[in-house]
């Protein structure tokens, strides 16, 4: 029976038999992703490891988008490898996950978002691994796909057989976009917590990770791609706050009684205190209500307080040593402050306390504010003060250290947007030395982002007397200008600088544009006129949408929005990929889309 209909979890946990049981089971938990649905299932039905090898178990959790109807029809298309399960909907990725899993015959399985989707050599390649090492856990490299920010650290070293959770960046992906083996799950009674409303994956990932006799790294091929969903409504850190409270406790008890304490323990809870519990005290807490903020203050303080020990706390980043240093010592008001420095104000000024270092944050303890045994990261630490586009194919950014000797003492220093270097000079106009201005050229961020799309995140590394050092670069008060549309090849994007307002962090977006997405969002937007698209056969350079009062510019995550109605026309886009000049130094294109440059 191709379709099957179920309203709870069954009691037991027992598979079905099989006749010829696949090598993998990949277990698709699907919600409204109709738009997406189609190419996630025809990625998996196109693997070379072949139908005879494989099965999909889709679990539809209550779907209101038509997207159930799609699974049938797949089910009834391809009724020896697609399984379909319908349920009533359980407020989260946990119960269909598990419920997929119950079901699956396969020696090993794969759990795959249902708006992602898989390389075609994929399952074959990790299966393979898998029965050649002998892995317990296989980690195929992810991609991000439309800008989506994927963790990819663990895979920087290329292929690796046996990798350890406690002295890796594997914590840093503990996503359950693997290939675990069967028996490992069956032997521990794995299974997702469902009284976790977010981050149910992590336990699960984190225990088989941690009983596994062998975790293997593949890093040769793009395994995974994570795509992030450009129609989904934005479910922001605010309407979530209480889910992630309770979800974050429950994650680091998970951790504790799973890992005794200890140097290993700390090596996974640095993932977790320096990611999910300093995001609850990111930028955003400014904008919660009273309350709120009572609530998160109040957990993060008696998390921080329970599992961050000394060492634990000397590896954390800066930014998220200080703000929850400033929880631990003072109210609401103390860690605000704090937050209002970065934000609004920029990097502070160095303290200096004898041979000591103190960044100079208000109501953080001299413990957490100490910076002395990373100094070299602390002068990594610069303020974007302005974006402009300097010709046509260059955005220039231009950072700004408080720190009065920055040029005697920094070194040299090299700034990146995502993996692309760029051209980093001392600015003339500034005697003093503590301003830079780096051009990024355009061809390359476009080659970097390829055909999906990226986000890169702007960073500064120095290499001076106090050795190497690095740090995000954040950008207070600026305001990013419009994006610029330009093609590459065939395709259009639009390039912009953004800020991440989770973090303040400065961010070079390169978000891929069809013809249908703009004229989508233009008759989805426009109210005072219809719009209209041509196309000339020529692909995106052809494309002419017309109409009044329009505005177009990349959203908070990078993706581009369409106010009004908007024209665009085939003559402003430049081609990535086509010779030009400079005008010259201090020069800008008529139509430059600048920031708003601020003084500190």
């Amino acid at each position: 029976m191709a379709a099957e209909e179920a309203t709870h979890r069954p009691p037991t946990t027992h598979r079905p038999p099989a006749t010829s049981r696949p090598d993998v089971s990949v277990v698709v938990p699907v919600y409204n992703t109709l738009r997406y649905l189609r190419s996630c299932l025809d990625s998996v039905l196109r693997q070379t490891i072949g139908p005879d090898r494989m099965e999909i178990v889709a679990v539809d959790d209550g779907s209101t988008d038509g997207s159930g109807r799609l699974l049938d029809r797949y089910a009834a298309k391809h009724p020896g490898t697609v399984r379909v399960i319908h349920q009533a909907n359980s407020g989260g990725p946990a119960a269909p996950c598990n419920r997929g899993l119950d079901l699956a015959t396969g020696r090993y399985v794969f759990f795959l978002g249902s708006d992602d989707r898989l390389g075609p050599e994929a399952l074959e390649r990790l299966v393979a691994a898998a029965d050649r090492y002998g892995s317990d856990v296989v980690l195929g490299k992810v991609v991000g796909v439309n800008g989506r920010h994927v963790f990819s650290d663990v895979f920087a070293g290329g292929n690796a057989v046996d990798v350890s959770l406690f002295d890796s960046a594997l914590p840093w992906s503990l996503a359950n976009t693997k290939l675990f083996r069967r028996d490992l799950v069956d032997r521990l009674g794995l299974r997702f917590p469902e009284d976790m409303p977010v981050l149910s994956d992590q336990p699960f990932t984190l225990a088989a990770c941690y009983h596994a006799r062998r975790v293997s790294v593949l890093a040769d091929y793009d395994y995974y791609h994570a795509v992030r969903r450009l129609d989904a409504r934005n479910i922001t850190y605010h309407s979530r706050i209480e889910q992630r409270l309770v979800s974050v406790e429950r994650l680091f008890a998970y951790v504790a009684d799973l890992i005794p304490a200890g140097a290993r323990r700390d090596a996974v809870l640095r993932r977790h205190v320096g990611l999910e519990l300093a995001n609850l005290v990111g930028d955003d807490f400014r904008h919660l209500d009273r309350a709120a903020q009572e609530r998160v203050h109040a957990t993060v303080g008696r998390l921080v307080r329970r599992h961050v020990t000394d060492g634990l706390r000397d590896r954390l980043g800066i930014e998220a040593r200080l703000r929850l240093g400033a929880v631990t010592a003072g109210g609401v008001d103390d860690l605000l402050a704090v937050i209002e420095q970065d934000s609004g104000r920029g990097v502070p000024a160095t303290v200096f306390a004898g041979d000591r270092w103190h960044a100079g944050y208000p109501g953080a303890p001299a413990r957490w504010t100490d910076v002395t045994d990373v100094r070299a990261d602390w002068l990594a630490r610069l303020d974007a003060v302005d974006v402009s586009w300097a010709d046509g194919h260059t955005l220039t950014v231009t950072t700004r250290s408080p720190y009065p000797r920055f040029a005697a003492e920094a070194g040299p220093v090299r700034m990146l947007a995502g993996p692309v270097v760029g051209a980093t000079r001392m600015d003339a106009g500034d005697p003093a030395g503590r301003t830079l201005r780096t051009d990024f050229a355009l061809d390359r961020l476009l080659a970097a982002g390829s055909a999906s799309g990226q986000r890169h995140p702007v960073r500064a590394e120095v290499d001076g007397g106090y050795g190497r050092g690095g740090a995000a670069v954040r950008a207070p008060r600026l305001a990013a200008g419009r994006p610029r549309l330009l093609r590459r090849g065939a395709r259009l994007y639009a390039v912009a600088a953004t800020v991440d307002p989770r973090n303040g962090q400065l961010v070079l977006s390169v978000v891929p544009v069809t013809v249908g997405q703009l004229v989508g969002r233009l008759c989805r937007r426009g109210r005072r006129g219809p719009a209209t698209a041509q196309t000339s056969g020529r692909g995106p350079a052809g494309v002419q949408v017309s109409g009044r009062g329009a505005e177009a510019r990349l959203g908070r995550h990078g993706h581009l929005e369409v106010r009004g109605a908007a024209q665009v026309q085939p003559g402003p886009l430049r081609r990535a990929d086509q010779p030009h000049h400079h005008p010259g130094a201090g020069r800008t294109a008529p139509d430059q889309a600048r920031g708003v440059r601020v003084d500190v």
